[in-house]
């Protein structure tokens, strides 16, 4: 085992200080009781309640959330069709062409990808809102599923979904029953890594966003560039608690997960 050398120590501690000293200060200063972000008045915890009682940025955060769950869910079950086809579809023709399209929006420019939507959206008639800001979302978020779940499945053992075929399974029955089961941490990994994209984006959602449905990341920028509030530091606290509660129950549901299947797995092969 390598020693922890003083070069490594401080090369991680000015890293992880520039990462989460930032996110401290805000914490700290949403419990500021002045109105101006940058002087500490006292520890009030005022801010909460008036952001509680703002109606523009609670419209917006349910919005953000409805968005954030279809979109999610959405691109999480084409985005596992699309990576079971890439990884057991074998050679097909076209096969090229469609992994260049799921992969496409991994390195297009989100400028690109809201403008092209946008356009799209305008020439069908097609009144921007709730829907396409879903539909923006799913497009662009689904190839990161798809990329999660493939790589899971390069690595599945194939003998065990074999096996269940071997025991009368349909191909149907293997995949709910065996396949789906053992990629569910990938799964869930890439639903978790779309939804957080989806409460993320800003530049996508600012060009499918109608008058009548703004996203939270939309309400804070638009009113960050009129000053940063009081109310908008406790928003981000709550946002930053949130994020860091799912993590961590994510990462431990998905380490009971994988800690069973080895277990099954280990039980399968003495069997």
């Amino acid at each position: 085992m390598r020693r922890l050398t003083w070069f490594n120590a401080t090369s991680l501690t000015l890293g992880f200080a520039f990462l989460y000293l930032p996110m401290l200060i805000l914490i700290v200063f949403s419990f500021n009781a002045s109105k101006l972000v940058t002087v500490w008045a006292g520890f009030s915890t005022q801010w909460y309640g008036e952001l509680l009682r703002n109606e523009a940025f609670l419209d917006a955060a349910w919005v953000t959330l409805k968005v954030g769950l279809a979109s999610s869910t959405l691109a999480t079950v084409l985005g596992t069709m699309a990576a079971y086809v890439m990884v057991r579809g074998g050679r097909f023709f076209g096969r090229t062409l469609f992994s260049g399209m799921i992969y496409a929006p991994l390195v297009m420019p989100e400028v690109i990808t809201g403008l092209s939507l946008l356009l799209l959206f305008i020439s069908i008639g097609l009144d921007r809102g709730v829907f396409t800001i879903v539909l923006a979302h799913t497009t662009f978020s689904m190839c990161y599923v798809s990329v999660v779940v493939s790589s899971r499945l390069v690595s599945f053992d194939r003998s065990i979904e074999e096996a269940a075929l071997d025991l009368g399974c349909t191909p149907f029955d293997a995949f709910r029953s065996v396949t789906l089961p053992i990629i569910a941490p990938a799964v869930i990994s890439g639903w978790l890594l779309a939804f957080t994209l989806s409460l993320d984006d800003l530049v996508i959602a600012s060009f499918t966003a109608g008058p009548s449905a703004t996203t939270l990341p939309i309400k804070i920028f638009s009113s960050v560039r009129l000053g940063v509030s009081p109310e908008i530091n406790a928003l981000s606290t709550i946002m930053i608690g949130i994020v860091a509660v799912g993590v961590i129950t994510a990462s431990l549901v998905s380490k009971r997960m994988i800690a069973r299947q080895a277990r099954d797995e280990q039980q399968a092969v003495h069997s």
